[in-house]
Order: structure tokens, then C-alpha cells, then sequence
């Protein structure tokens, strides 16, 4: 099941139903996964066109066949959300109604032992959402300096030993280059005091997060997605971002909070009209799922949503 897909549903729905406007309303789903969240809007706002976008084929093709009873009212395209500017310019968009980000990882990456994102099984180390292109997480554990290596650990994944799991996978990987998600593994283990072990799950979670983030480019992506987003907004349109972790919603918050404030100075007596909010918050905070739904899937458990609406163009 889709996390918080009810309450994304009711926030984007709105945005996609309203009446006079002869243009069909356009839902840009950013990370398109299985295609759940997609699936549920397009039931929800029956006159409503998708653009979904993934960079993984594999997920794309589910959700095509998924998404196929909707017809032409689907729009898939093979591509990373920071690319949302040139995919709307290629499909004579210039602005939509509702934008979706689920980030982080789709089940089917998450679950395919082939994709090396697993730290409790022993599969390849790849990490790479698109195969096929780009450096895999075993080029990054076997070739990087023991202090760009601590980096990605420290900023990615904020790992309180990085310089230490650093160099205990330096000194591993001279014995023998990394190959399988299980060996990093244990060696991550290892590297971490045995205190810190007992709390927090797995000690190997936080740099597995890192070196996917690494891989994918994922907050360097995020950065340019979102504001590409807000921008891509019609008046009265919705964005809704759903976050797995600290790094990624903060990087959301700053920019729908930048949107949601005045841009003046608290001393000017009339601020001008391009200085006043172009957004309006649709959720207090960061919402996160109930009880219920953790229970049912326990990979939701650190989703926290946030969600906007667009209430006046740029100056």
C-alpha cells in the first residue's frame, strides 16, 4: 500500500477537480514508482492527466501496465525529476495543477536482490535507481579517498563515526575489493562502537543511506526539483512531498517555507506585492502516519508529508 495515499489523495484532489477551465488538470507524479499513489488520484479526478516520471525502466514498466486502464489520460516518461522543466516543455506544458514527490525507494527497488540496496541480505553492490548508467555503490566503497569516503558517510548519512567506518572499509577493501552488500556490512558493524550498537536498528542503515545518496545524487537532484516544481504550479495548484529522512525534509521545508513567509523586511510598513507568500501551507509541521498504518507497513514509519498550494503567480 502506498504511504499516507489517503490524505495525499484528499490534499491533491482539490487542485485537480475544480470546474472552468476548459484544459484538463495535469498531475505530475515526480517518482512514480508502482504507480499506487498515480493510480488512486487518477480514480479520485476522473478528468485528470498524468505525467509520470521515474528513471528506473523496471518501475516504469509496472506501472504502465498498472496505470493502463486510464488510457491516454497517461503520460510516462523515463526520466529524473530534476529533468521536470524539459519534460513539461516537451509535452507543451507550461503549468500544472498538482505535482507528487514519494522519496526515497519504491518497493520493487527495495525488494529485487539484484539492486544491492539491501543491508540484511547479501546481494550486489550496485544502489544505482537506473542500472545500467553511472557508478554503483562498489565503485564508491573500493575507490574513494578515506576522507571523501568519511564525507559521504558523515553528510549522507549522518554516521557519528565516519572517519572510523572510513577506514576500517579502506583497510578491508586492501585485503579484498567489495563486491556484496553483506561483507560491508558486517564490516560497517564492526567499525561501530559496540555501545551504539544496541540502539537504532542495524549500525550498517546510516551508511548504506549514505552510498545510495551518493550514488543517485539524490539531495543534489532534490534541490533542483523542488523549486522547479513550485514554479511549474498554477495558481490554486498543490505540490505534496512525502520524506523518508532528515536530509531530504529538510531540504523541503526551506523551500516550502521560503514560498509560505513574506520575503520583506519585518520593519517595512507596506511591503510591496512581489515580497508577499506565494504558497500556502496545506499541512501544520510534517505530518506522519498513524499507528495503524506503521503496524500494516512498517516502511512507512519515517515518512513525513508536507504539502502546499500555489496562491499567486511570480512576480
Amino acid at each position: 500500500m502506498p504511504v499516507l495515499l489517503e490524505r495525499i489523495t484528499e490534499l491533491l484532489l482539490p487542485a485537480l477537480t475544480r470546474g472552468g477551465d476548459s484544459a484538463p488538470a495535469v498531475f505530475v507524479d515526480c517518482t512514480l514508482g508502482l504507480g499506487g499513489h498515480s493510480e488512486a488520484v487518477l480514480a479520485a479526478a476522473p478528468s485528470a492527466i498524468l505525467v509520470g516520471l521515474d528513471r528506473d525502466p523496471a518501475a516504469l514498466a509496472v506501472a504502465a501496465e498498472r496505470l493502463a486502464p486510464f488510457g491516454d489520460r497517461v503520460r510516462l516518461v523515463q526520466a529524473v525529476y530534476d529533468e521536470l522543466p524539459e519534460v513539461l516543455e516537451d509535452l507543451a506544458l507550461r503549468r500544472v495543477q498538482a505535482v507528487l514527490f514519494d522519496l526515497g525507494l519504491s518497493s520493487l527497488q527495495i525488494d529485487d536482490d539484484s539492486r544491492g540496496f539491501a543491508y540484511a541480505r547479501d546481494t550486489p553492490l550496485d544502489m544505482r535507481m537506473s542500472r545500467g548508467t553511472g557508478r554503483t555503490a562498489a565503485d564508491i566503497v573500493n575507490t574513494y579517498a578515506v576522507g571523501d569516503l568519511a564525507r559521504v558517510l558523515r553528510e549522507y548519512g549522518e554516521e557519528r563515526f565516519a572517519l572510523r567506518v572510513a577506514r576500517a572499509i579502506a583497510a578491508e577493501r586492501e585485503r579484498e575489493p567489495f563486491t556484496g552488500t553483506a561483507r560491508l556490512a558486517e564490516v560497517v558493524r564492526d567499525a561501530v562502537p559496540a555501545a551504539t550498537r544496541r540502539t537504532g536498528g542495524h549500525p550498517a542503515k546510516r551508511a548504506f543511506q549514505a552510498l545510495r545518496i551518493e550514488v543517485n545524487d539524490e539531495l543534489a537532484v532534490l534541490d533542483r526539483a523542488l523549486p522547479a516544481a513550485v514554479d511549474a504550479l498554477a495558481v490554486g495548484g498543490r505540490i505534496a512531498v512525502l520524506s523518508y529522512h532528515s536530509l531530504e525534509d529538510r531540504r523541503v521545508k526551506r523551500v516550502l517555507a521560503a514560498g509560505t513567509t513574506s520575503s520583506a523586511p519585518v520593519d517595512m510598513p507596506v511591503p510591496p506585492p512581489e515580497s508577499e507568500p506565494y504558497l500556502r501551507p496545506l499541512t501544520r509541521g510534517a505530518e506522519k502516519p498513524g499507528p495503524a498504518e506503521i503496524a500494516a507497513n512498517p516502511r512507512a514509519a519515517s515518512a513525513r508529508l508536507r504539502a502546499a498550494e500555489r496562491i499567486r503567480d511570480a512576480a
